[in-house]
């Protein structure tokens, strides 16, 4: 079995673990990137339940290999009653357009994945 047969996706509007992602263009190449996990429906962030990270990459067109823009990890899930929002918001300048791939890992479903292709 490969890792990649692992992955899971869906719609992110319906599934609590698939990963979200926007981006807003602040000119000069240069673009915010936000993922997050539970938007639409809430995910725990329990000790027993969260999503551990999120990791964002970037493909340019007319690129092969993903290079990977964002790395962001979440620990707090409920010592003394703090609790982990699964949401982080990035920068990255890059001189072509793309498409943004985010990975996301629930310590129970394990990896979930998203696209969204930058205009």
């Amino acid at each position: 079995m490969l890792l990649t047969q692992t992955v899971q996706s869906g719609d992110w509007k319906n599934e609590k673990h698939v990963p979200e992602l926007e981006y807003k263009e602040l000119g000069e190449g240069k673009y915010e990137v936000s993922a997050f996990v539970g938007k639409e429906i809430a995910h725990p962030n329990t000790l027993e339940h969260h999503i551990a990270w999120i990791k964002v990459f970037f493909i340019p067109e007319g690129g092969k290999l993903p290079v990977e823009v964002a790395n962001y990890n979440f620990s707090a899930h409920g010592e003394s009653e703090i609790y982990s929002t699964p949401k982080a918001v990035g920068e990255f300048k890059a001189d072509k357009k793309g498409t943004l791939f985010a990975l996301s890992y629930c310590n129970i479903h394990g990896l979930w994945e998203n696209s969204l292709e930058i205009k």
